[in-house]
């Protein structure tokens, strides 16, 4: 079992740099992959990138919620959204994303598409690798 980035995901990278096998990547182009991802066979479930997230995007995999119900405000960053997003990361660098919109609150949100999200971007994407 791997951890998916989910699609609240406002690439903030401090994920990447507390993760102790270096399996989380941006996705590029950001236009087809905006969020951040993560190699599920390089994994190791340790959970050490869940408290990292300020988004709470992170879930064990068969914790992925199929019915996530918003606080309200938090951003869904999915490709096909058109809003607009401006914030900075983990290090204060810019982060400029167009595939957003803002959720409501007591919005029902299926989360559990983002995993097959992450395993596109491994298996067909720019993730991909031949071993």
């Amino acid at each position: 079992m791997t951890h998916i980035i989910t699609s609240l995901c406002l690439r903030d990278s401090g994920c990447v740099e507390v993760c102790p096998v270096e399996c989380i990547t941006p996705g590029k182009p950001q236009e087809q992959w905006p969020m951040f991802y993560i190699d599920p066979d390089t994994c190791i479930d340790c959970g050490a990138c869940v408290p990292e997230c300020p988004y709470a995007a992170i879930f064990p995999e068969d914790e992925v919620p199929a019915a996530y119900a918003a606080r309200g405000g938090e951003f869904l960053n999915r490709v096909g959204q058109d809003g607009h997003y401006e914030g900075t990361d983990h290090h204060g660098d810019p982060v400029v994303l167009e595939t957003v919109r803002v959720l409501t609150q007591g919005e029902v949100v299926d989360l559990t598409t983002d995993i097959q999200a992450n395993t596109d971007y491994y298996t067909k994407g720019p993730g991909y690798s031949a071993k």
